[in-house]
């Protein structure tokens, strides 16, 4: 594992994670899920990164939440990253934003429908950034090694990728734990979007559905697996989050769910 800024308990054994809200909606909020979030990553000693999409671009419908500003998020996400010390990480859609964001948060994120955009891998690694590129859901944890050949052939080797589940039929998703072991042979920390993987896409209303009941479920399998990380999107009250509040974990219930994945990965070192 290379090493992230303020990226704490890394000789801790555990795996590190990927948390916080699906959109920043606001300081009040992000400042809330990121102190409850770093209260716990030092009780357990799990290295925490925090994360918050700065704007939404991929939405079903035009009038879907994309977000509060780009500049006011992005300073959101600033402060969070001061005020209790964690690197932070956000999505970027093109390849303008990534210098954009790249002044404000520690890791830039490419989104899975992006994955193979060469413009895009190639501008996030010229920042120098940690670059966590999402396997794309419409390919094999084997084609992504030319996502880590981009960024790498661009003078940048810290790249991490993550695993969000790959599409089954039109409205569901389904998880091959063989895609992590697999992206791991690139000599890359490997992550599972735990959440991510649980949506139910292209529902008639035109908002994205999924499966929250199962979480727990696939943060263990990718434990046991030997997932190097998990990206868990949370909020106090995913029943009123602004975007993907439909497979999101609801806060109070990560405290009981990583003592559970701690010991799994104990019992496989």
């Amino acid at each position: 594992m290379f090493e992230i800024p303020k990226l704490k308990h890394t000789n801790s054994g555990n795996f590190f994670l990927m948390a916080g809200p699906c959109a920043i909606e606001g300081e009040e909020m992000a400042l809330q899920i990121a102190e409850r979030l770093a209260t716990l990553s030092d009780k357990l000693q799990v290295p925490l990164i925090f994360k918050g999409s700065y704007r939404k671009a991929n939405r079903s419908r035009l009038d879907s939440f994309t977000g509060i500003g780009d500049e006011k998020a992005l300073r959101i996400l600033q402060k969070v990253g001061q005020e209790f010390d964690l690197p932070t990480v956000t999505d970027i859609h093109e390849s303008d934003e990534a210098a954009m964001a790249a002044a404000y948060v520690d890791v830039l994120q490419i989104p899975a429908f992006l994955c193979r955009q060469t413009d895009l891998l190639v501008a996030a690694a010229k920042t120098g950034k940690v670059v966590n590129v999402k396997k794309g859901q419409f390919l094999s944890g084997e084609a992504m090694r030319f996502a880590v050949d981009k960024i790498r052939q661009s003078g940048n080797d810290k790249v991490i990728l993550t695993d969000r589940g790959n599409s089954f039929g039109y409205s569901d998703m389904v998880v091959d734990f063989r895609n992590l072991p697999e992206m791991q042979t690139n000599n890359v920390p490997v992550v599972m979007d735990v959440t991510h993987s649980l949506q139910q896409p292209n529902q008639s209303s035109g908002v994205t559905g999924g499966k929250p009941a199962l979480i727990e479920t696939i943060a263990k399998a990718a434990i046991a697996v030997g997932a190097d990380g998990l990206f868990i999107e949370t909020h106090p009250q995913p029943s009123i989050a602004k975007s993907d509040g439909a497979n999101m974990l609801p806060l109070d219930q990560l405290e009981d769910l990583l003592p559970k994945l701690i010991r799994i990965r104990q019992a496989i070192r």
